[in-house]
């Protein structure tokens, strides 16, 4: 059996190394490392695969949401309501450009911003709702839209864990997560499901002043070289990047599948299992699987941790101190904020062993694995 493996890039680039070596010698034949053609390929390819109007490129995730805060005119004071349970740079980036983060629970099932925790939050000061798609799950789209509507609220999707994912809205329309807010955000980081050999990242919106003005803010606020209307950042997409991208969006749906099926078995393996909780998948979208993570309700989530280790088989915990209880945020009082899902489940989720190479046999040994430690 080959080494298990959290993420298998190097596997992952073998099945494509004939068209990723050409796209990378094209580029250093070209020397155009900067902006080259492939930048621009990449943003309209990807803009089709999404079906919005515009991407933006940008150096990271990270700055793709800074970006997206800075184009909609936050004001320090401003409020943004954002899940506690997510990665840091989701929040990071809203006490970074001095707002105010407030920190909403969860969804059990879904692991995403419970709509009634956000309806709860909203004050004078509230100006944004950043729902995360997290672990490849929609959130519940339909519901945030219908709450920022009525309170006049924009919407930015940090859509860092479900590109590609789609969401089934009541009335049958359909759209790919991260195209349906104000705004879109998404890193390429190399274990992404669309990753990158380095950091990437790429904002993206369906408006055309929006997308303008994100352009400017990424390259230093200027439109025109040496004319600086707007302050902004150095946030570039590399060529070489943009071209091993543009090369592995041609395989981000079959990357899609073999994830998907990769869960199938977990989920077979595991049901009618009291112990733990599967990853639950809503009717209306379509889960890409960027991690499966399980809910222990009984079992000892470090001591199955410890256990899969000894079998050199490699889980994570995401995450294990929930963005209100984290020391940056104690100046805005987070860790008085009321969050039981949040809290319960940062004591019992593990995600396991999750990509496109994963074969019949790892898959096997780690689903026995868990299963013997479960009912041991």
């Amino acid at each position: 059996m080959k080494p298990i493996q959290m993420v298998d890039l190097k596997n992952q680039y073998l099945r494509i190394k004939e068209e990723i070596d050409k796209a990378v010698i094209d580029v250093l034949e070209s020397t155009a490392f900067i902006n080259g053609k492939p930048v621009q390929e990449f943003a309209d390819n990807l803009a089709a695969y999404l079906e919005v109007k515009h991407v933006i490129p940008c150096a990271n995730g990270t700055d793709a949401l800074q970006i997206a805060m800075m184009a909609l005119d936050l004001q320090p004071g401003d409020e943004v309501i954002t899940p506690s349970f997510t990665f840091i740079a989701t929040t990071e980036v809203v006490a970074l450009l001095k707002l105010k983060p407030v920190f909403v629970d969860v969804d059990e099932k879904t692991f995403c911003l419970d709509p009634d925790s956000v309806r709860k939050a909203i004050t004078p000061k509230t100006k944004a709702i950043v729902p995360v798609h997290l672990y490849g799950q929609s959130a519940n789209m339909e519901a945030i839209m219908q709450i920022a509507k009525e309170h006049d609220l924009y919407v930015i999707e940090d859509n860092a864990q479900a590109i590609g994912g789609d969401y089934t809205f009541s009335d049958g329309t359909t759209k790919k997560t991260g195209s349906i807010g104000t705004i879109g955000c998404t890193s390429f980081f190399p274990s992404k499901n669309l990753g990158a050999y380095g950091d990437a990242g790429a904002v993206f919106t369906n408006d055309d002043d929006l997308a303008a003005k994100m352009k400017m803010i990424a390259n230093h606020g200027q439109s025109k070289r040496y004319y600086h209307d707007l302050v902004g950042c150095n946030s570039r997409l590399d060529t070489i990047q943009a071209a091993i991208l543009n090369i592995k969006l041609k395989h981000l749906d079959n990357y899609i599948l073999a994830r998907r099926q990769a869960a199938d078995f977990y989920d077979k393996a595991f049901a009618n299992q009291p112990k733990i909780t599967v990853p639950f998948r809503e009717k209306n979208s379509l889960h890409v699987f960027h991690q499966y993570t399980l809910v222990l309700r009984e079992a000892q989530r470090d001591g199955l941790n410890q256990f899969l280790a000894s079998r050199n088989i490699p889980s994570m915990i995401y995450y294990p101190v929930p963005g209100h209880l984290q020391k940056m945020f104690q100046a805005y009082n987070a860790s008085s904020a009321q969050l039981p899902v949040t809290d319960w489940l940062t004591e019992r989720v593990i995600s396991l062993p999750m990509h496109t190479e994963l074969d019949a046999e790892q898959l096997h040994f780690i689903a026995s694995s868990v299963l013997e430690y479960i009912n041991s």
